[in-house]
């Protein structure tokens, strides 16, 4: 169970041993060992626990993760121990003062991202032919794109972060362009909005980001890195940026499977409502969400660990210069 999701009215969650144990309107309802638990969401504005219990769940390494219950907006992340490498962040903060490395850093992002964009409107493509013009504009707007940037070689010719995050938005709303032409028309999907999703492909797209930027905040602490000191995405008051840069690459991943749910049916018009403005994914709809979303987010994971750990690896070494030797005598307490 790499995901537990708490998401009951009157439920109360209480730590026993080495697991939880599950309360509903006072009833016992089971245990979930804690060693099994990669990561805990909780999306119910009437769960109840202590603190004892995230701080067994933060001892075991699982991240909690809590939800806002009726938009897709994370409130809270709560991490285990931080890694003690003080090497990694301190190479790691050079890094980002570092015009040339950001900026190689943000175009291979980039690339990433438009190549797999890319690869899933050749998808819709080839499976929508009834959606061709659509589909096929936004295909041709991105494949220039992505042209352009694989064309860019040394450091003199790369364009800065401005300018980059200017080409990545204009491929962006190509593809949504794409996108929308092959989604339920009823689903009244016309492009990227959020905060909040006033549709339910967006009120998809937002909680599978949200659920995937919750990985790599985890991914990050564990190989020892920064979360908060990106490269692409700058350093900014309450952002993990570093995370935001990682699932750069792994969006289009999260838009094709939200397009499997949709067009498969396990995603339908009746788990949505709306209030003011907002669209919901309601407690029905959830439940398949989580459920389809444990079963297929275990390579993402796969992806973002190894991906922080050739990171983290790359940049110990710089940082090891400046260290304090071991063996010198200082106060820790």
């Amino acid at each position: 169970m790499p995901l537990l999701l708490l998401d009951r009215a009157q439920l109360d969650v209480r730590s026993e041993g080495d697991a939880l144990a599950l309360y509903e309107a006072g009833q016992r309802r089971g245990t979930v060992p804690i060693k099994l638990v990669e990561r805990c969401v909780i999306q119910g504005v009437q769960t109840q626990l202590d603190s004892g219990v995230l701080i067994k769940l933060a001892e075991a390494g699982c991240t909690t993760v809590l939800m806002s219950p009726r938009h897709t907006r994370r409130i809270a992340i709560v991490l285990g121990p931080h890694h003690n490498d003080a090497a990694v962040r301190l190479a790691q903060a050079q890094c980002v003062m570092n015009d040339v490395w950001c900026r190689q850093w943000a175009l291979d992002v980039v690339r990433t991202k438009l190549a797999r964009q890319h690869r899933n409107l050749q998808t819709w493509l080839a499976q929508r032919p009834d959606a061709r013009k659509p589909v096929f504009d936004a295909l041709q707007a991105v494949g220039t794109s992505l042209s352009n940037l694989q064309s860019l070689g040394a450091s003199a010719s790369q364009p800065d972060l401005a300018n980059l995050r200017g080409r990545e938005g204009a491929a962006a709303r190509a593809y949504f362009a794409g996108l929308a032409g092959v989604v339920p028309p009823a689903l009244a999907f016309t492009g990227r909005n959020r905060r909040p999703p006033r549709d339910p492909v967006n009120v998809c797209l937002s909680l599978g980001y949200t659920l995937l930027h919750a990985q790599a905040v985890q991914a990050c602490q564990t190989a020892g890195l920064d979360p908060l000191l990106g490269f692409y995405h700058r350093p900014a008051i309450g952002r993990e940026s570093l995370a935001s840069d990682l699932i750069e690459a792994l969006r289009p991943a999260v838009d094709m499977w939200v397009w499997e749910q949709l067009r498969s049916r396990s995603l339908r018009e009746e788990h949505f409502t709306f209030d003011k403005g907002a669209c919901l994914l309601g407690k029905a709809g959830r439940q398949h969400f989580y459920a389809s979303w444990q079963a297929s987010a275990t390579p993402w994971g796969r992806w973002l660990r190894q991906q922080t750990r050739q990171l983290a690896k790359a940049l110990r070494t710089d940082g090891q210069a400046w260290l304090a030797p071991v063996d010198e005598d200082a106060e820790t307490c």
